[in-house]
């Protein structure tokens, strides 16, 4: 990891838990500023979520766009880890492949484009525990100089993928 660079972290969005266990990650192993993209219906229901470094756009269609140019505006700090769950809403961790909605590249346009992509990957199992173990699967991405969708929605279910058969092939 580059100090010098912000981070973007791109997640599987499967789970409640899965920004908490980004939030967590980043407490241990990349110890930046910590700001998550959340749909204002859960910034709204869950208002606590604010102090673990959440923001939304309002229900207003020109909010959505101030939103994504605010957290282009976080990866110009070096100091700033913005997560964001490309997929936008809730899906199963065993998908063949993740979705991403268009917005990603809007945020990536609103910075100076000085910042690091890294992806994870989370899933979980149960085996023959009573409780769920979950791995996050991570990859630092060397993106091009122009980035499409396409190419970052590539990438990522490459990466994603591979977390499924490395996942695939851990036994109790």
């Amino acid at each position: 990891m580059k100090r010098e660079e912000a981070i973007l972290l791109l997640a599987n969005h499967f789970s409640w838990w899965d920004g908490f266990f980004m939030f967590q990650l980043n407490k241990r192993l990349f110890k930046r500023q910590f700001h998550v993209l959340v749909t204002e219906e859960d910034y709204r229901k869950h208002w606590f979520l604010k102090y673990l470094g959440a923001f939304a756009p309002g229900p207003a269609g020109k909010d959505v766009v101030e939103t994504l140019l605010y957290a282009g505006g976080l990866l110009d700090d070096p100091l700033n880890l913005v997560l964001v769950f490309p997929q936008g809403k809730l899906y199963s961790s065993y998908v063949g492949k993740i979705a991403f909605e268009k917005g990603l590249l809007q945020l990536i346009n609103a910075s100076g484009k000085k910042f690091q992509i890294i992806f994870s990957a989370t899933l979980s199992d149960y085996f023959d525990r009573k409780k769920p173990r979950a791995n996050s699967y991570l990859s630092n991405w060397q993106a091009e100089e122009y980035v499409s969708l396409q190419l970052l929605k590539s990438e990522y279910n490459k990466h994603y993928e591979q977390a499924l058969k490395t996942q695939a092939k851990i036994t109790a």
